[in-house]
């Protein structure tokens, strides 16, 4: 077995990985209550499944044609950094426009925050 083949078979297993994490990220976005935590199923995992997939078929054509892709390198840079700002971004706008958390949640962290912030706006 040599190299070339070795790269291969660890990329096709990263793009069997993240199709799986795509698969079980579905699942929690049919299966979560609320938007926060479907959200969070659909930003955190959807990330490392496109991430895993690129990056297999980034190894994939450097292996197989000794190519470096440019564009598969700007894919993942650009998934990495927006994905998550704009799940953030989602979240924040569905909290604000005060959408129903699931009943099991127990624990409102920004509560205090935001109505501080509002506090200080309306004293100034």
């Amino acid at each position: 077995m040599n190299v070339s083949e070795i790269v291969e078979f660890l990329s096709a297993l990263l793009i069997l990985i993240g199709s799986i994490t795509a698969v079980i990220s579905a699942i929690g976005l049919i299966r979560f209550p609320d938007v926060y935590t479907r959200q969070h199923a659909s930003t955190k995992s959807m990330t490392l499944s496109v991430l895993l997939t690129m990056v297999g078929a980034f190894f994939f054509f450097l292996a197989l044609e000794s190519h470096i892709s440019i564009r598969l390198l700007l894919g993942i840079v650009f998934i990495f950094l927006t994905a998550p700002v704009s799940g953030h971004l989602i979240v924040r706008a569905a909290y604000r426009r005060k959408i129903k958390t699931a009943d099991s949640t127990l624990e409102d962290e920004l509560y205090d925050v935001l109505h501080k912030e509002e506090e200080q706006d309306r004293g100034e």
